[in-house]
């Protein structure tokens, strides 16, 4: 069945050239478009679209609003194409928080040259899109204020003898925070892998670092991994551990893709399997693809502990339901019991 595809973009030029786009496709459908989003709701109300190819800057309501408010009623695989969405920018990385499954960035000079020159792309973007889940997007913020949460025990700053791993993609900026912010500021040291674009990752800590209780930030190569603090792999680069007079260290280099991705979890989980043996907990959330299904079995046979996150609360199934597949993991569970139970791993010392 072809994928139905909504398209909201102020300019009537991008409209008619996506148009030209997605009907060269066979396996898309275009549906409709709108030059604003108060033109689109109702009509996406009535029949909403297997994926939605959003605007930024509209007139009236501006698309990242208009965003926040789907994805808090009636969740659309959502795909960002604006000017405002360049790698790097704040705009993007708003996006994605608020529940875009991707964002493409289209230039604002020769754009109709460089949308027939990326059509291979965004049509692959579009069809990776409309098999996502996306989830009603309450603010992580208030839920896991409204959760219990663990006492620091004070033990700030202490080195790391258990480390934690935590691989993600597509659904991953909303899932790590929402794990991040069920713990405590003293929680055990954390490694994460997200694939996310070069620059992003830094905007995303800072991010991170100003809503959750740890302290975030983006690894640097010899960072200590310690107790309170939570390192992200770098967008480009590389992220492993290394272990030195019962320390951790990340390790931050470039080399090729591996599984398609850099950083990748299994280059991740595969050091931590060498340094860290069976003292490592893993943890793979929402993500497509399979990256970190091997390196998470490869822990398992280890002794480590190791977690993927349940079908019914992915946006994308593909990373935790590979690693099922494998019987690389110990426990399935709902995002929501992510943060318990890295707190039960880290209170069994």
């Amino acid at each position: 069945m072809a994928i139905k595809v909504y398209v909201v973009d102020d300019s009537a030029v991008v409209r008619q050239a996506l148009m030209h786009l997605l009907q060269g496709d066979p396996d898309i459908v275009l549906m409709g478009s709108a030059p604003n989003a108060l033109i689109a709701a109702p009509v996406i109300s009535r029949t909403p679209p297997d994926v939605l190819l959003l605007d930024i800057e509209m007139p009236g309501m501006d698309g990242l609003t208009f965003l926040r408010q789907l994805m808090a009623t009636t969740p659309i695989p959502t795909v960002i194409c604006s000017t405002l969405s360049t790698q790097g920018s704040q705009v993007a990385l708003e996006a994605l928080a608020a529940g875009a499954v991707a964002v493409v960035a289209k230039p604002r000079l020769g754009l109709k040259q460089y949308l027939e020159d990326s059509r291979r792309e965004l049509v692959q973007v579009l069809k990776q899109a409309a098999r996502t889940r996306p989830r009603v997007v309450a603010s992580a913020r208030a839920a896991a204020h409204a959760a219990p949460r663990p006492a620091p025990a004070g033990r700030h700053g202490l080195a790391v003898n258990k480390p934690v791993l935590i691989g993600s993609s597509t659904g991953g900026t909303q899932a790590i925070e929402a794990v991040l912010m069920g713990l405590p500021a003293d929680g055990p040291g954390i490694a994460i892998v997200l694939h996310m674009p070069e620059k992003f990752t830094e905007m995303y800590a800072q991010r991170l670092d100003g809503c959750c209780a740890m302290r975030v930030r983006e690894a640097r190569d010899g960072d200590r991994l310690e107790r309170g603090l939570v390192l992200i792999a770098p967008g480009g680069l590389h992220l492993q551990l290394r272990k030195a007079g019962g320390q951790y260290f990340a390790v931050v280099a470039d080399g090729p893709p591996v599984n398609r991705h850099k950083p990748s979890v299994d280059v991740l989980f595969r050091s931590a399997a060498e340094c860290a043996g069976g003292d490592a907990l893993a943890i793979l959330l929402t993500g497509m693809g399979d990256d970190g299904a091997r390196g998470m079995k490869l822990l398992h046979g280890l002794g480590a502990r190791t977690l993927a996150q349940d079908e019914a609360s992915c946006v994308v199934f593909g990373m935790p339901m590979e690693a099922i597949r494998l019987g690389a993991a110990d426990q399935v569970l709902a995002l929501s019991k992510m943060a318990g139970a890295i707190c039960d791993f880290d209170a069994r010392g």
